[in-house]
């Protein structure tokens, strides 16, 4: 059966922008020279260096298996005051996209923002999204590493703004809306955002509100909304009528995006853009069920069976089968677990 076109988390839509603009062959050398500024203005190393800690060798996507986590955060001004003033906003969505460089396909997972995970960053156990404000974006790729037991690579940060504009720079995408919707906007203007059911056009803040709602169904439900909603942007994207807005597109992610990659690392992965079957992605929920813990917070917590079965998955498409190393288990912290007699502690 043949996989989904693309499944994937929002803030992924910049960098697949990028992507399809450099696998765009022929077209105006100014979009090329455009993606490249782009691309140096959002480049930001990370604290660790090149290389993961789970990696015995540097890699890169030209010639490996790689790992992308991409980092949705809402960093407004309106958020940031509702956070208390704090400049490291939350991250509001979590993907880690697996790239096998021999077949060329793509494996994502969507991790629930509220997950319940020992965070290294601060030596304890709290709601994954919670270690960007502890620490940024390395604490954000340490946690995720410890969660899913593979390295992260690369990354890609993006926040609300650049999305809204993504969707208005091709202007809007076709929807299926599942449910009548009254939502606020980026601004967090209440009720700003009415949608009724049924398939339609839907503009940049119509986008966000749908992928961004969290009253209407469940944790998984909103992440198959944030896929469902990537979907339908690249395909919209990648048609011939779109290449003309590809310059409002780069222009929309400017200051919007920070990334480990450059813009070289970027381009050398137009030959999964350009594939016979084109983006072909196949996605992967981190199963589970949200309640209140002791503390009085709601968590959401990860079935470990769930967790293993992607854990084993990811090491097998980044290739990583000579280099395996002991389970970690979600709200697990490693340096207390017993892997010697493989009992695992569940906090």
């Amino acid at each position: 059966m043949k996989r989904r076109k693309i499944k994937i988390v929002l803030w992924t839509a910049g960098f697949l922008m990028l992507l399809t603009v450099g696998a765009t062959a022929g077209y105006a050398a100014y979009l090329t020279d455009k993606a490249k500024d782009t691309a140096n203005a959002s480049h930001q190393s990370l604290e660790r260096g090149e290389k993961s800690d789970k990696r015995n060798e540097v890699v890169t996507p030209d010639l490996n298996s790689t790992s992308v986590l991409f980092i949705g955060v809402d960093d407004s001004e309106t958020r940031d005051n509702h956070e208390g003033g704090e400049r490291r906003s939350l991250s509001d969505a979590l993907v880690l996209a697996t790239f096998n460089n021999d077949e060329k396909s793509v494996k994502l997972v969507s991790i629930p923002r509220d997950s319940y995970t020992y965070i290294p960053e601060v030596g304890y156990e709290d709601k994954i999204t919670h270690a960007h404000a502890f620490g940024g974006t390395d604490a954000t790729i340490n946690t995720v590493e410890n969660l899913l037991d593979v390295p992260v690579d690369y990354y890609v940060r993006l926040n609300f703004n650049s999305f809204v504009d993504v969707v208005d720079s091709i202007n809007g995408v076709k929807f299926d809306v599942p449910f009548d919707l009254e939502e606020q906007n980026s601004e967090d203007t209440q009720n700003a955002i009415e949608l009724e059911e049924g398939r339609q056009v839907v503009d940049g803040e119509e986008a966000l509100a749908l992928v961004r709602s969290r009253q209407y169904d469940s944790d998984l439900g909103r992440g198959e909304r944030q896929m469902e909603m990537i979907e339908a942007i690249v395909d919209k994207a990648a048609s011939a009528g779109a290449v003309k807005n590809y310059g409002s597109v780069i222009d929309s992610i400017g200051d919007n995006m920070k990334t480990n990659l450059t813009f070289n690392e970027m381009t050398s992965y137009k030959d999964y853009v350009i594939s016979e079957n084109g983006l072909d992605f196949e996605e992967m929920q981190l199963e589970g069920e949200g309640g209140y813990m002791d503390d009085g917070v709601w968590y959401y917590q990860i079935d470990d069976s769930s967790l293993a079965d992607i854990q084993s998955s990811l090491r097998t498409h980044l290739e990583l089968g000579d280099q395996a190393q002991p389970h970690s288990f979600a709200g697990e912290n490693p340096e207390t677990s017993d892997t010697e007699t493989g009992e695992q502690d569940r906090y």
